[in-house]
């Protein structure tokens, strides 16, 4: 098994809060320091950890506008075509999809100009046959923090 129930625990302490001291989660949990240091540091060596990150407020920034593109795309493309949208700055998120759509590209935009713009490049790749835009109204939940 690559973690345990402890590993868990750590797990959920880092994803409330990654600044949270080590003696801190440590002290909440009932652990040694060392032991919390050795178990992130084996969390990380797995992969199960892949970064500490801020988590931080788009619009406050001027990325007012979420945009979720769907796309269809040549089957023997997908792949390629995934690239070249997880290389934009203003994508967050590229899934491979089943049914209608192939690809579905969550982003953020500055506003309607900087859309606009994406979604012309996205459609000069050959091989994106056709894509649906949708701009969210409001967000009502984003959180990328998994609960378990």
């Amino acid at each position: 098994m690559l973690y345990d129930e402890t590993d868990l625990m750590i797990l959920r302490e880092l994803q409330e809060d990654a600044m949270t001291s080590y003696r801190d989660i440590a002290e909440k949990l009932g652990l040694s320091v060392g032991t919390v240091h050795n178990r992130i540091k084996r969390l990380k060596e797995i992969g199960l950890i892949k970064s500490f990150s801020a988590i931080i407020d788009a619009e406050k920034l001027g990325f007012g506008l979420t945009a979720i593109v769907l796309m269809q795309v040549e089957g023997g493309k997908i792949v390629e075509v995934e690239q070249k949208l997880s290389a934009s700055k203003s994508i967050l998120a590229v899934y491979d999809t089943t049914g209608e759509f192939d690809i579905i590209a969550i982003g953020k935009f500055r506003n309607r100009e900087d859309l606009n713009a994406f979604i012309k490049e996205t459609l000069k790749i050959e091989a994106v046959k056709r894509t649906v835009t949708s701009i969210a109204l409001n967000v009502v939940k984003e959180d990328t923090r998994i609960r378990f």
